[in-house]
């Protein structure tokens, strides 16, 4: 991947793509051509960036874009996403969008005999019940959670339509699972968001109007892992940018995974993120627990050493991701 190569970035406008094309930028590359469906990119100006409006759910106006741009990378980061109540609520079109604009999109790339793709999936592929911290092998050996299945049936999917073009084809199509991201462009959202962003707008408002408490869904047990989308756009960037021999050993060796693990490698409880949140925003109130609400997977630690092998690995700080990203909220005045 040289710094003239046509990237495509799907889905460029939301958190995970804005922060890769952040990265790209900031690495020199200049020929970058990014999707959104309604919401352009607010930081696209003076960027070495095309933006396109386009509806990948839209089989014939995918495959349209792909043969006029013929891009030569392409990072998928397009995807319905939310947080368990979103999941809960909209489980239809969690399986259905993402479905049909992965498979859109891998299929249009294929056709025009795309260099790479990387494909942007979710830590919540693995099943309830796996070993931690969770494998690349762990995959397909359980049921998954049901407060998030549709959700993660599609990303499974996505990875498989991967591996199957990579075995029929000799594509070199591939994918990284990040942990819970947050961050620059967070859906802050009480009804979507997940818990991190749900956290700090919460306990941010509750400070503002002398809100006594802030009431958090579950007994705040489970743990969970957290990534800073910087991070993971970093690690998404340095896989696609292996060597031929290493993306072939590792990546598209079938039956070996054509995914990695990108996380941290550490987790903290809910009530401790909470606590942390609470900090950083100034929040003098108390902190309540409704056990009457669902939990969701009390564990879900990733392991990362297969990344780690391959010569990445994490470097913000929750701490410190916390404490920047309350910081944009409040700058860009989100609320």
């Amino acid at each position: 991947m040289n710094k003239q190569s046509k990237i495509f970035i799907a889905g460029a406008s939301g958190m995970v793509g804005s922060a890769i094309i952040r990265n790209l930028v900031d690495k020199g590359y200049t020929n970058l051509v990014g999707s959104y469906h309604s919401r352009v990119l607010n930081e696209q100006k003076d960027l070495p960036l095309q933006m396109v409006q386009i509806d990948l759910k839209n089989q014939e106006s995918v495959n349209l874009f792909f043969k006029t741009e013929k891009p030569d990378y392409v990072f998928l980061a397009a995807a319905k996403v939310g947080g368990i109540h979103a999941n809960n609520i909209y489980p239809a079109q969690f399986i259905y969008d993402n479905l049909t604009l992965q498979t859109n999109i891998i299929h249009a790339a294929h056709q025009v005999q795309v260099k790479r793709l990387l494909f942007l999936g979710s830590s919540c592929i693995y099943p309830n019940q796996a070993p931690q911290p969770m494998k690349e092998k762990h995959l397909l050996t359980g049921l998954l959670e049901p407060t998030n299945e549709p959700y993660a049936i599609a990303k499974i999917a996505g990875i498989k339509m991967c591996e199957s073009y990579n075995r029929q084809y000799g594509t070199r199509f591939f994918a990284v699972m990040p942990t819970n991201l947050y961050g620059p462009n967070d859906n802050f959202d009480l009804e979507t968001s997940h818990v991190l962003p749900a956290l700090i707008r919460k306990s941010h408002e509750a400070k503002l109007s002398g809100t006594p408490q802030v009431v958090i869904w579950g007994t705040g047990s489970p743990r969970r892992e957290f990534l800073h989308v910087d991070d993971m756009a970093d690690g998404s960037i340095h896989v696609m940018k292996l060597s031929d021999t290493d993306v072939d050993k590792h990546l598209t060796n079938y039956p070996s995974p054509c995914f990695v693990n990108l996380g941290t490698g550490t987790d903290c409880t809910i009530k401790e993120l909470a606590l942390l949140i609470k900090e950083e925003v100034g929040y003098q109130g108390e902190i309540v627990f409704d056990t009457t609400k669902p939990d969701g997977t009390l564990l879900k630690l990733l392991d990362v050493s297969r990344l780690d092998s391959l010569g990445w690995n994490a470097k913000i700080s929750l701490e410190n991701g916390i404490k920047s990203t309350y910081n944009w909220f409040i700058r860009k005045g989100v609320c």
